[in-house]
């Protein structure tokens, strides 16, 4: 049972085309996976529509939606095809046309021994998406953000203080928010996040960790 969602505005956002390709693949792939979120989008639609009729935002992505539906019309997407059959049950579709390797031949990058990192290949470049390896029982540093973070669970889970996050949660963090994630102790958790800008940790690290980080 998913538990935590996206909120109203952001759903919003995302049936108006006001998002970020990286945004909006995250916002649609967990309304992929639920029936309450993909209602509601449904039905802010309308209201989108007579919104954008009336008032045009100043800062508009034009065309994001559009993207992310060439690439799951794109008949031509053989590798995808592949996913698609030996990675169904983990990866929603409006995630699969991005990666284009089963997840084990993926050029999984390691990150300070802490995670493995997959940056997708997103046309809009200015905010980043990646896939998340954690293995069991990783506790990642504790830190706070410098812009919006967004992590969708496409398998395993984690604990971030007394909530819990399981398939198909979604989490949006910003720079009022300090947490340390604990991936549970049963099995290694994959996610889907987004970052507008690097953490900003709040424990001391090593500087040879805080590069490799990114921090």
């Amino acid at each position: 049972m998913i538990n935590h969602h996206p909120d109203e505005a952001l759903l919003l956002d995302y049936a108006t085309g006001a998002l970020s390709e990286a945004v909006a693949l995250t916002i649609a792939t967990h309304a992929s996976m639920c029936i309450r979120c993909m209602r509601q989008i449904n039905q802010l639609e309308a209201i989108g529509g007579s919104l954008l009729a009336s008032e045009t935002p100043a800062e508009c992505d034009d065309g994001v939606l559009a993207q992310i539906l060439m690439r799951l019309d794109d008949e031509g997407l053989e590798p995808a095809a592949t996913v698609k059959t030996e990675s169904s049950a983990i990866l929603p579709p409006p995630l699969r046309p991005y990666v284009n390797e089963p997840l084990h031949q993926l050029p999984w990058k390691r990150v300070g021994g802490l995670y493995e990192e997959y940056r997708l290949p997103l046309a809009d470049t200015k905010v980043r998406a990646s896939l998340f390896r954690l293995a069991a029982g990783t506790h990642t540093p504790k830190h706070s953000h410098r812009g919006q973070e967004l992590v969708l669970v496409l398998s395993g889970g984690y604990r971030d203080g007394d909530a819990q996050f399981a398939r198909g949660d979604f989490s949006a963090l910003d720079v009022a928010d300090t947490h340390q994630p604990i991936v549970d102790d049963d099995g290694p958790c994959l996610c889907l996040g987004v970052q507008e800008a690097p953490m900003r940790l709040t424990e001391v690290l090593s500087l040879r960790l805080r590069r490799f980080l990114r921090i």
